[in-house]
């Protein structure tokens, strides 16, 4: 029987080891890494749809329909204050099966934050998201505006792969729907992750752009698939 000495020293021992195994990566699985991952991974005609700053009402259901009615995965990069005040679409984008994406707590620039810093906005920011879908994965991360400074290493300690784009079409800064669908068309590159937003305003216009390129891009023998795990 052990002395209640012991029993002290081995709770605390007992709660690191199970942190530690949830932070873990699946067995086989390799760890991520610092890289900021922009393609596939993939041979070929291979392109990866990513959305920013949701979820939001106004947006992420029609996005969701529409995704769901052309049998398309993508990946969500959730707001930590989005995902609380909206946890039934981050059930929904989860029960879709989408992937996701911690998109910080606020949308802050991350450039000039700490190392604890950063810690602390992930995890609270992980914590908002699993607050809706308890032991959800979230495999990915992405610092807002692109301002990366040091949370690419936070985040893989974390495990979640940093999550950049090859091509942004400027959708924050509604052009008209044509433009959109012109700028994605001809943008789109073999393995390319693609950077559009579902939130921070009205994104109607990226919707109907979604919505008109994908068979057309289907049509032209490409796939949809997701962003490469690791760097």
């Amino acid at each position: 029987m052990l002395s209640t000495a012991a029993r002290r020293l081995l709770v605390p021992l007992l709660v690191i080891g199970s942190s530690l195994a949830l932070a873990a990566p699946a067995q086989g699985a390799r760890p991520p890494t610092a890289d900021i991952v922009d393609s596939t991974g993939r041979d070929g005609r291979t392109v990866a749809l990513t959305f920013d700053d949701g979820p939001d009402p106004r947006n992420t259901p029609r996005l969701l329909a529409l995704l769901r009615a052309r049998h398309v995965t993508a990946v969500f990069c959730l707001i930590g204050d989005q995902a609380r005040q909206h946890p039934d679409l981050v059930r929904r984008i989860v029960a879709s099966g989408h992937l996701l994406c911690n998109h910080s707590l606020r949308h802050d620039d991350l450039a000039a934050f700490t190392p604890e810093q950063l810690r602390a906005d992930l995890l609270a920011t992980n914590e908002a998201i699993r607050a809706a879908v308890p032991h959800a994965r979230i495999p990915y991360f992405r610092a807002p505006f692109g301002s990366w400074g040091q949370s690419p290493a936070v985040a893989a300690e974390l495990g979640m792969q940093p999550l950049g784009w090859r091509l942004a079409v400027g959708d924050w800064e509604p052009p008209e729907t044509g433009e959109l669908v012109r700028r994605l068309l001809e943008g789109i590159t073999p393995g390319a992750v693609v950077l559009l937003h579902d939130g921070g305003g009205d994104r109607g216009q990226t919707i109907d752009a979604v919505a008109r390129i994908v068979p057309e891009l289907r049509a032209d023998g490409w796939r949809f698939t997701r962003p490469a795990r690791r760097g």
